[in-house]
């Protein structure tokens, strides 16, 4: 069973920075790994909220079973926290994000797991999603990024962030001592968008 962590960042460790996206209180990002490090925005991740109205973070076992445990925790969670949004998109953008950094990163040690950060934008009702792993490398990125959301073929992975009109995002992380210990990929998912244009 993944072990749920209720601790996460607090908003005295978030410091202004400049607005991005269409939300006036979006912020540079602080990744997962930044949580311990207050004041250490990201410069790659576009987006963190002062005052996030839904946050949680849950780690997972990098195993096969950590896409369907993303799924029944954040699918009940988001519901719980009645998010106003689509909570089954939501939860399928983040169990490819999980299985992205199941299949294609490298678990963190010790424990052999990849923690799934999620909060909400208090102004838009938009929902954070990040995953951290310990590959500090995103290859295939900027196709990952510039997808398509039209329907051509079989839909995979990431294809759904760009398919709910979401905003890919990622950065490296490091420890207490600076050094480069991973990644967080972002994705930024719309509570408002119903499947028109």
């Amino acid at each position: 069973m993944p072990k749920v962590d209720q601790h996460d960042v607090t908003t005295s460790a978030l410091q202004p920075a400049k607005a991005c996206g269409a939300s006036s209180t979006l912020k540079n990002a602080l990744s997962v790994a930044d949580q311990d490090r207050p004041g250490t925005p990201s410069s790659l991740m576009p987006c963190t909220e002062e005052a996030p109205h839904l946050r949680q973070t849950w780690q997972l076992r990098a195993d096969a079973s950590a896409a369907s445990m993303t799924r029944i925790h954040l699918r009940a969670w988001l519901t719980v926290m009645r998010w106003i949004g689509n909570v089954d998109q939501a939860t399928r953008v983040a169990s490819h994000l999980v299985e992205n950094a199941v299949r294609h990163g490298t678990p963190l040690q010790p424990g052999n797991l990849v923690f799934l950060r999620v909060f909400g934008f208090a102004d838009s009702n938009d929902l954070a999603l990040e995953v951290k792993d310990a590959l500090p490398a995103f290859p295939g990125f900027e196709e990952a990024q510039n997808q398509s959301g039209e329907v051509r073929g079989k839909p995979t992975g990431l294809w759904w962030v760009a398919h709910y009109r979401g905003r890919l995002s990622w950065d490296v992380t490091k420890d207490s001592n600076g050094r480069v210990d991973g990644k967080t990929v972002q994705a930024i998912i719309p509570a408002t968008w119903d499947g028109s244009e």
